[in-house]
């Protein structure tokens, strides 16, 4: 048995898909592209017998601002569906607070490889139920360093928010989110990735440390390019209310390249 000889379009079109499969493991690189991401947790609230459905709207937006430097923006909108996780209140459904980043990043890497960005990061109070949200506004740094060799991508993501104005009565922002991540990239687009989103919240003293496994390839849906993914989740540590155990993730990006 032979193996057909893959034709000039047909090599082009692979690596086409291969480098932006790359490109979803830069949180920085200048791609557009609006990922949606499921997210599903249980045991959660002071009794253990709450969960959450999490979906994850992420629209990320480049822009050229000289021959040297990008300006990249990340928002994330939250919806979210969850039952039993506050005594007495029963099930909420709505949007949560946005997070936006922005980044400065220059457009080459550094001579040693680094790809890096940085900028400032913004908590908006837009929940549609006071029960998902902080009820605050909150703003700080974040930033981004990671270096792709050859298959492998490999980083770090990190930002931290400050509560400074919202209702009085909520309790104060201060959260430090860190994002260690790698992953592995194959010629046929099929990406194998690992991070942990750690949250230490400052006020409480308390982390939260869920860890992703995601296995995510590249496909043309028509004439729409996208990554479908999905994998599980674990939560090594977590809130006295927050999650327990196993979860999942499923994620759908469309990808708009130039």
């Amino acid at each position: 048995m032979g193996f057909a000889a893959l034709t000039a379009p047909d090599f082009a079109r692979a690596q086409s898909s291969e480098e932006l499969a790359k490109k979803l493991s830069n949180p920085v690189a200048a791609l557009i592209s609006v990922p949606f991401q499921l997210n599903y947790d249980s045991d959660l609230g002071p009794d253990d017998d709450g969960d959450r459905y999490l979906l994850n709207v992420q629209p990320v937006l480049p822009f050229s601002m000289s021959e040297d430097w990008n300006l990249i923006s990340r928002t994330i909108l939250p919806v979210i569906s969850q039952d039993d996780i506050i005594p007495g209140a029963g099930s909420q459904s709505g949007i949560g607070d946005i997070v936006q980043s922005v980044f400065f990043s220059p457009k080459l890497p550094t001579a040693s490889g680094w790809i890096w960005g940085v900028g400032p990061v913004a908590l908006l109070p837009t929940a549609s139920d006071d029960l998902l949200g902080a009820e605050k506004w909150g703003a700080g740094p974040t930033g981004v360093a990671l270096r792709q060799t050859g298959p492998w991508t490999y980083g770090a993501l990190a930002n931290h928010i400050w509560s400074f104005a919202g209702d009085d009565d909520r309790q104060d922002v201060s959260s430090t989110f860190l994002q260690p991540f790698i992953s592995y990239t194959t010629k046929q687009a099929v990406t194998f990735a690992f991070n942990t989103e750690s949250t230490y919240d400052w006020e409480a003293e308390e982390w939260s440390i869920p860890l992703n496994l995601m296995v995510s390839k590249v496909v043309k849906m028509g004439n729409q390019t996208t990554s479908i993914g999905g994998g599980l989740r674990y939560w090594a540590e977590s809130t006295d209310n927050g999650p327990e155990g196993f979860g999942f993730r499923l994620v759908f990006t469309l990808l708009f390249p130039k």
